[in-house]
């Protein structure tokens, strides 16, 4: 059992939420409902209360506990990238309905904030050349969705 599972507040979309994000990542899987047995001021009977859900082999439970809480920038996911297809297809599915931010960063329709980050940023970022690495990061710093072939051209000074 995972010793720590993010918990993310919700205004009541947390199944639609979890289910699109199970869509997107393999070793993903609903894995609990829980609904109201009974009828409470927050909603009816057999309202969704919990959803407990697997992303990537990572557990986090969705609860539906209204517009109190809105998420912030100031807690996101970062997904590690394997290639430019990659890259695209999550930044093109999460930022649909929501909106995309600077250096790889976007909100889902949902608020929830993710980092879309090629692994090549990362590898890029610590060559052991400084001039290398300060002109992929500067190349990063211009861009919204991160693009490899560009990050590559900029490190190799063109």
């Amino acid at each position: 059992m995972q010793k720590v599972t993010p918990f993310l507040w919700f205004n009541g979309q947390a199944e639609e939420a979890a289910r699109f994000y199970v869509s997107l990542f393999p070793d993903s899987s609903i894995d609990r409902v829980t609904r109201s047995p009974a009828d409470t001021p927050s909603g009816p009977a057999g309202m969704v209360l919990t959803v407990e859900f697997t992303l990537a082999g990572t557990r986090f439970i969705g609860l539906n506990g209204g517009p109190q809480f809105p998420f912030t920038e100031a807690v996101s996911f970062q997904i590690a990238c394997a290639d430019q297809d990659e890259v695209d297809r999550l930044w093109a599915a999460l930022s649909e309905g929501g909106s995309q931010g600077q250096c790889g960063w976007l909100k889902d329709r949902w608020g929830l904030s993710w980092q879309v980050v090629p692994t090549r940023l990362h590898q890029l970022l610590a060559d052991p050349d400084p001039a290398r690495s300060q002109r992929a990061m500067q190349a990063m710093l211009t861009m919204t969705k991160i693009s490899i072939p560009k990050l590559e051209r900029a490190a190799d000074g063109h």
